[in-house]
């Protein structure tokens, strides 16, 4: 009983009918509870008409009944992206990877949340600096802040601000707060003008490095004098060492890179205690294109940096430059993996966008390399008639695997994509078919399949305006394609059924809710002249018949019509 609904249930979801299936998947469940392929495919049902609450209690039911199953975390993946959980989406997709590594599902799921995960911003600017054991660490580790954690006071007053980021506006007279959020933010609110994060060696506006920890005297009784004679003369040292600094600086403008490199080097052995000499020697040898030594110079930097507490971002920038040297020296796929690592590590110091765009595009290079060295057109062509004989034999995950490999081995194979598509559309997968049914088009515009294809899947999807605009398309290339023209007509009579209303009071519901989602029927509904020309009709035939000789108000008009919205009579 309980395989009769899931047969429906599957029946009623390939046919895009998901309220249907909906219910017979429920019926199946009833009747088989401790089933998780059920739960995955109600999951999967309600995530197709957007109730992703729904979506993610029943992928979370199937990953319960079965951990190791990958698909169950495919659902879970999908449900948490829908309810805009990005994070969440991304720990699922990743847990299905460790499973079943490479399930492209599963890959282009991730890919799609970590892209949604680096587009928002956090709503509030210091919510970051409060979080988590680092705020307490950074506090102790300031010796301006250190002695505030033994009053208990300003411990609470730091306990509510973690709770809730937005505490901090009540406590911003108090001037240790103040002073602890200079900390969290690596500012000095007295010297506020400090340098910009940029791939050249620092300028004089840069944030002063922190001071170097007090040097004990070597006896106690050491005379004032002893002491103050030292003081100085290390005033000096670093005074003459800013110098060196800043001829290097003037060097390396005019790109008198050897002069640079003595300077730096002269400014590194009179003070020891300023990183940015180090980093700024590092950005020369880049530039000359000595890699080794800008890595090496980057790696003492980050080493000398942890000692001295420098300034995060000082240790982001060494770095970021050894990410770059390394990219530099890269020639296969596989040398782009410790740049990559580099950055990232740059990234957890301080979250710089130029840093960030540096990672973008080393993953990017990395990739596209590995495409490069993937590359068989020969054993691609091999790939994609074994998926053709599992697809014959209706071994449908078989035959995507098939053409997955194909597409890797010849990313340009516009067949592939055709062929994949009508595997997904097969299993249901609707979204994915969509996306490899438009890479086929793009890849060659001319190939009628890929519109029958692409037309096929929105007319499942109930997109049948879309799947008409589809299918017209296609046959400005293959007038005569048959497949075109009897998609044509099954969109015209399921339009022609939602213009006289000879639907299902379901189904009606169903299209209205899908095309409030439509950005084009949002901007009909909500444009004034258009709200107008709506009243009109429903007052005033007459006034309709006049509105109707407008063809840009007839097209929204059979928009409305053929979303489900409005009903011609």
């Amino acid at each position: 009983m309980a395989d009769e609904a899931k047969a429906k249930g599957n029946a009623a979801f390939y046919s895009g009918d998901y309220t249907t299936a909906i219910k017979h998947f429920s019926d199946a469940i009833a009747l088989a509870p401790t089933n998780h392929v059920l739960f995955s495919n109600r999951s999967a049902a309600y995530a197709s008409l957007q109730k992703y609450d729904d979506a993610l209690n029943d992928a979370k039911k199937t990953v319960e009944l079965k951990p190791d199953w990958s698909k169950g975390y495919s659902r879970l993946g999908a449900a948490h992206l829908g309810l805009t959980q990005y994070k969440d989406a991304i720990v699922a997709y990743k847990k299905g990877l460790d499973f079943d590594p490479n399930n492209e599902a599963l890959k282009s799921g991730l890919a799609d949340a970590e892209s949604a995960a680096a587009a928002p911003q956090s709503p509030n600017p210091f919510a970051d600096s409060f979080a988590g054991p680092e705020m307490w660490a950074k506090l102790t580790a300031d010796p301006s802040t250190r002695p505030y954690l033994l009053q208990p006071d300003f411990v609470k007053m730091m306990q509510e601000i973690q709770k809730n980021p937005n505490n901090l506006n009540l406590y911003l007279k108090d001037q240790r707060v103040m002073q602890a959020l200079g900390a969290l933010l690596n500012v000095k609110f007295r010297a506020p003008n400090g340098g910009e994060d940029m791939d050249i060696p620092e300028t004089d506006g840069e944030s002063p490095p922190p001071p170097p920890p007090e040097k004990k005297p070597t006896s106690a009784n050491a005379p004032v004098e002893e002491r103050s004679q030292e003081e100085r003369e290390a005033k000096e040292k670093k005074a003459q060492a800013l110098k060196e600094k800043e001829l290097g600086n003037a060097a390396y403008k005019k790109k008198d890179f050897e002069t640079a490199i003595a300077h730096y080097t002269k400014a590194i052995e009179l003070y020891d205690e300023d990183i940015s000499f180090i980093t700024n020697r590092a950005a020369v040898y880049l530039e000359m294109g000595k890699y080794e030594e800008c890595i090496k110079d980057c790696d003492k930097a980050v080493e000398r940096g942890r000692e001295l507490r420098s300034d995060y971002k000082m240790v982001a920038r060494a770095l970021t430059r050894k990410g770059s040297a390394l990219v530099k020296m890269a020639k296969t796929s596989k040398d782009y993996e410790p740049a990559i690592e580099t950055f990232q590590k740059a990234l957890t110091e301080h979250r710089n966008p130029d840093t960030l765009k540096k990672l973008n595009e080393a993953e990017k290079a990395k990739k596209d390399l590995e495409q490069q060295e993937y590359f068989d057109p020969k054993l691609a062509d091999e790939s994609r008639e074994k998926g053709n004989e599992y697809f014959k034999e209706q071994k449908y995950p078989d035959a995507i695997k098939h053409y997955t490999e194909a597409i890797k081995r010849n990313p340009k194979d516009h067949r592939a994509f055709s062929n994949r598509a009508a595997c997904y559309t097969k299993l249901g997968a609707m979204p994915e078919g969509l996306k490899d049914a438009e890479k086929c088009i793009e890849l060659d515009p001319a190939f009628a399949k890929g519109y029958t294809r692409k037309g096929a899947i929105q007319f499942f999807m109930k997109e049948y305006e879309k799947a008409l605009e589809t299918y017209q398309e296609g046959l400005k290339h293959d007038p005569q394609n048959q497949e075109l023209l009897d998609g044509i007509r099954r969109c015209v009579d399921q339009m022609n059924k939602a213009s006289r209303g000879d639907i299902s009071p379901e189904e009606l519901k169903e299209r209205q809710a899908k095309a409030m989602h439509d950005p084009e029927v949002q901007n009909i509904l909500s444009d004034p002249v258009m709200r107008q020309v709506l009243q009109d009709i429903q007052e005033n035939p007459n006034a309709a018949q006049e509105h109707m000789k407008n063809p840009m108000v007839m097209n929204k008009i059979q928009k409305l019509v053929n979303a489900g919205i409005i009903q011609v009579r």
